[in-house]
Formats: structure tokens, C-alpha cells, sequence
């Protein structure tokens, strides 16, 4: 009986298919968001590359092919605020990253939101 794959390798082998322009640029910001902290795990979820701790945290939408976006989707997302999350849905927020070096610009605070939600769990 073959073994069933781990939700991590369900994402590796989703990355490793993926046909997507910005690919370097999305394993890049994959790895910032698992090496945030510790507690993050990652699944798929809505046909993409999804992360949590105890709730859902932030997915990737790799639908749009000039950017990569991000969908901060815990309630306690609408708490914080920071310069790189976008819209005022209900329990919702969008990170547009377009290059290498917005990515790298903006990796502090990407492991910044990922924590103060983490925080917001922990409470």
C-alpha cells in the first residue's frame, strides 16, 4: 500500500508543477512564510499553497501571472496595519508582490504580519 503524501509534499509537488512566470519569485515568499515561525505548517487549500497555525493564516491566489498575491485570511488580520496589505474585506487582506526585490524588501514584514496573527491565536 503506497504511503499517502504529506500535506507539505502536496505543496512541494504542486510548486514543482506549477507553470507560472514569477515561480522563483513564489518559492521565495514560501520560503519567508515557513521560516517565520515554527508553528506555521502548509497545505493545499483552494488549489494553491496554504498556511496556518491552528487557523488559517495566508494563502497564495497564483491565478494572476504578472504578480504574486497573497491572501491574508484570519479575522485578526483586519488588526493590523501595515503598508503592504491591501482592501478592506471582512476578515481579508491582499499582498501584491511584483519582483524579487519588493519580496525582499518587504520580508520583515511579512514575518511580522505572520507572527502578530500568530500572536492573535495564542491569546
Amino acid at each position: 500500500m503506497a504511503k499517502k503524501p504529506s500535506d507539505a509534499e502536496k505543496v512541494q509537488e504542486f510548486m514543482t508543477q506549477l507553470d507560472h512566470p514569477l515561480k522563483s519569485e513564489m518559492e521565495a515568499v514560501r520560503t519567508i512564510i515557513k521560516n517565520a515561525s515554527s508553528k506555521i505548517a502548509e497545505r493545499i487549500k483552494w488549489a494553491a499553497p496554504s498556511y496556518y497555525y491552528k487557523e488559517d493564516l495566508v494563502t497564495f491566489n497564483p491565478r494572476n501571472q504578472s504578480l504574486v498575491h497573497l491572501i491574508f485570511h484570519h479575522p485578526a488580520i483586519e488588526k493590523i496595519s501595515s503598508p503592504i496589505l491591501e482592501g478592506d474585506y471582512v476578515s481579508r487582506r491582499m499582498t501584491y508582490l511584483h519582483n524579487m526585490a519588493e519580496i525582499e524588501t518587504h520580508k520583515a514584514e511579512i514575518e511580522r504580519i505572520l507572527n502578530e496573527l500568530i500572536s492573535f491565536i495564542d491569546e
